[in-house]
């Protein structure tokens, strides 16, 4: 029998009303808002389209271009209001379509059309322009101006990403308050006064923003346009997927477009967790490197001084028949962080049949697996709120989006940020709480700083998370990681965001690429340097590029009796292997990718892979066949049911719907961190510490064979505090000696007050000089001499 409680009452059951919850009209159609919303935003939930071209949903809104008027019924009758500046209210009724409404959008078309060129068969934004299409759809198709239109130099080159046409401006404040509230560099600005007005750069300064780009995509029309794409193609002639982008580890979602099998444009695409729409200029432009005549397009075996090509089998067979001979335990794997997951998997794949226990996704200039064993923080929870604790390095250099996401949480009061740096970065003038601290202290720096009560009290008034990354390739990372033990040991229930720039390199090191037993790059590289490595398997990797130790890489590539790189392009290591293996790139094939959160989302094939160049799981798959052993796939999708099979946590969540759009968080088991007791020896006050931190642009491969970014390195220089320029005894810009007992090299020096006294400031992996040479893996820290010359 079923028995009712009749006791119950309707109001018992009657769900709690939402405070902030308030109901609206628009255009007849009841539509629930929230207290504080504005109208525009409403409408777009609602699928009410309200023309604009200044609102943007991720900046602020001003209310310049007037194009967003509606009618909203008041207590004195219908008004007009700027709907991108107008909240909701209960019981609000709301008119976009009136006729009065209508003349008022044709009276801003006509006004804007004013001066505006009529130039759309030559004008880049032609065919995605939000003003060409409103002209259609809400001007009235004639104008009344028959004067003569205003004329400007044009274009104008504000930096060398992006061009100036202020004839077809419209003065909508996009560029500007992007640049100011968003990338914080207001660089852009504008200038004049009255019918005068205009966009311009300071004079003699460019616009030198890492998120140039970022303007050209939301300006809605063709006043800001970028040079790689500058007349290259037209919309309707572009076919587009979604992707995601892996110039570093972030994970930005973006569109990758091409036309005629040639990339030609990636775009931003807002994803709420990671990037809301956002890239950085490197991941932007840096598809020219794809289109590269440099290209390896097919295999090629080591004759004398040069390669001969030979065809997949030969190459292959080659390569089996010296893993074969190869003595137990003398083959070993470097990289895989530049591919897919299925990559990675499935070369992991490889190394298990054959028994490799030497192999490691990262190249020396990370940290230990074991960070991602410690509770972990995603992006959005970072920048909820709380504290931030960063010990990693400059955001704003190496993860240009996660700064953007972390300076937008402390600029709205979200979050406050503790920086432990060796020099000042760009979240240094967005923290609460910035300290310099001299490299091999930073340890000891934190734990000071936590026993200071105001520290104390911030840290204890909600969650607290640490973004930890490498910071200083000159200083070891048991330094970082002791940091992060540091603030674990005061704050148990700290998450870690772990800050490792390459692209994949969470992944890969997920999916089985994780060094074991001590068998990370450098030890790999010794071994080879000892003879102790039959047969080096390079996966995307540039050890004489990338790794810190110069001495060490060369060494270990030296004495390798066998060296196979796989690879897009014949990078220095690649030209010191025996044999080539041409590998798609991005955007030539299909796959999935992890973020530095453990965020998986899919990366795209759009284009047909150069020459007879293949995805890397397909060479490993053909090796393993060569080799006899049997590994049962032969599509990607074979690949993705294994590495589900395998891996935990990558089950049928990561082939769902949401890995082609937010993506979904994958956890995968990592060995706990044992805690290293590391310090660094006193420094001699003639000597200067070393800090070798990394730039958004250097001699990366993609960089390099990207033509609108392969001369925007700053170059090798040394930065020292003002006060330390004077002891040095050497001009602004001249050259100096930097040495210690390893090597000496010849560097301009410039002075910086953000480079506190004591510490030497040279960027990574530039033109110029080798900085490299004077850094040996065995140090704790590397202190130097610089004198004049």
């Amino acid at each position: 029998m079923t028995t009712i409680d009749t006791n119950t009452t309707d109001a018992e059951n009657t769900p709690p009303v939402d405070p902030n919850a308030v109901s609206i009209t628009i255009n007849g159609r009841t539509v629930a808002a929230r207290k504080g919303e504005l109208i525009i935003a409403a409408a777009d939930r609602a699928d009410e389209y309200i023309p604009r071209f200044c609102y943007h949903p991720r900046m602020s809104s001003v209310g310049m271009c007037r194009q967003c008027l509606v009618e909203v019924e008041g207590p004195r009758g219908p008004m007009m209001v700027v709907s991108c500046m107008t909240p909701v209210a209960d019981g609000q009724i709301v008119r976009t379509d009136t006729p009065q409404v209508k003349r008022a959008h044709e009276g801003m078309i006509e006004l804007l059309l004013a001066n505006h060129p009529l130039d759309c068969p030559v004008c880049d934004k032609g065919g995605e322009c939000p003003l060409q299409d409103q002209a259609f759809s809400h001007g009235a198709g004639e104008s009344r101006f028959v004067e003569e239109k205003r004329h400007y130099e044009k274009p104008i080159p504000i930096s060398d990403l992006v061009l100036l046409d202020r004839e077809r401006c419209i003065l909508c404040d996009r560029c500007t308050r992007f640049a100011d509230e968003v990338a914080g560099d207001p660089l852009i600005i504008f200038t004049q006064r009255g019918n005068n007005t205009q966009v311009m750069t300071f004079p003699d300064e460019p616009f030198a923003s890492y998120f140039s780009g970022n303007t050209v995509q939301i300006c809605p029309v063709g006043a800001l346009t970028a040079t790689p794409y500058r007349f290259k193609a037209r919309p309707w002639d572009l076919e587009q997927r979604e992707s995601t982008c892996t110039s570093c580890s972030v994970g930005c979602r973006t569109v990758v477009q091409s036309s005629r099998d040639e990339l030609l444009r990636f775009q931003g695409v807002d994803s709420d967790p990671v990037n809301w729409g956002w890239l950085c200029d490197r991941g932007r432009f840096n598809f020219q490197s794809t289109n590269s005549e440099d290209r390896l397009v097919t295999p090629q075996v080591k004759s004398g001084d040069s390669f001969t090509t030979v065809t997949w089998s030969e190459a292959l067979d080659t390569v089996a028949r010296t893993v074969r001979h190869a003595r137990p335990g003398s083959v070993a794997l470097i990289g895989g962080a530049r591919g897919t997951n299925e990559d990675a998997f499935m070369w992991a794949k490889v190394a298990d049949a054959l028994g490799v226990t030497m192999r490691d996704a990262q190249l020396d200039d990370g940290l230990p697996a074991s960070i991602y064993s410690y509770a972990q923080a995603t992006i959005d929870s970072t920048c909820a709120g709380g504290t931030v604790i960063v010990v990693a390095p400059d955001l704003k250099e190496e993860l240009p989006v996660l700064f953007l996401r972390l300076r937008d949480a402390a600029e709205k009061k979200r979050v406050r940020i503790i920086e432990v740096s060796s020099h000042q970065t760009g979240l240094t003038k967005y923290a609460w709480r910035s300290v310099q601290a001299e490299p091999g202290t930073s340890a000891a720096a934190l734990a000071a700083l936590l026993s200071e009560s105001a520290v104390a009290t911030q840290i204890q008034s909600g969650a607290v998370t640490i973004v930890a990354g490498r910071g200083n390739l000159a200083e070891s990372a048991n330094h970082v990681m002791a940091a992060v033990d540091a603030v674990i040991g005061a704050v148990p229930s700290a998450t870690v965001l772990p800050a490792l720039r390459r692209g994949n390199v969470r992944g890969a090191l997920s999916v089985g690429l994780a060094p074991s037993d001590g068998n990370d790059t450098a030890a790999i590289l010794e071994a080879a340097a000892n003879g102790k490595v039959d047969c080096l398997i390079l996966l995307g990797a540039d050890p004489l590029s990338d790794v810190a130790d110069a001495d060490l890489a060369r060494r270990g590539i030296a004495g390798a009796k066998f060296v196979v790189a796989v690879d897009t392009f014949l990078s220095p290591s690649a030209a010191h292997a025996d044999i080539v293996l041409p590998a798609a790139a991005y955007g030539e094939k299909d796959g999935t990718t992890m973020n530095l959160e453990g965020r998986v989302t899919n990366v795209v094939q759009k284009i047909t892979p150069r020459g007879t160049s293949r995805a890397d799981w397909m060479i490993a798959a053909e090796l393993l066949s060569v080799l006899g052993h049997d590994s049962s796939v032969s599509t990607l999708a074979d690949v993705q049911r294994d590495m589900a099979k395998a891996i935990p946590g990558f089950g049928a969540t990561t082939t769902a719907v949401a890995v082609k759009r937010d993506g979904v968080v994958v956890s995968v088991p990592v060995a706990a961190h044992s805690n290293v007791v590391t310090s660094a020896p006193p420094r001699n006050s003639y000597e200067f510490r070393l800090n070798v931190s990394r730039k958004l642009y250097d001699r990366a491969i993609s960089t390099l064979t990207s033509p609108a970014l392969e001369n925007l390195a700053p170059g090798a220089q040394v930065l020292v505090n003002p006060l330390d320029l004077d002891r040095v005894g050497a001009p602004e810009g001249g050259n100096v000696r930097v040495s210690n007992n390893n090597s000496s090299l010849v560097l301009p020096v410039h002075s910086s007050p953000s480079v506190p006294r004591g510490v030497a400031l040279v960027p990574f992996n530039q033109p110029g000089a080798d900085i490299r040479e004077l850094i040996r893996r065995s140090d704790s820290v590397v202190d130097v001499r610089i004198e004049s010359i």
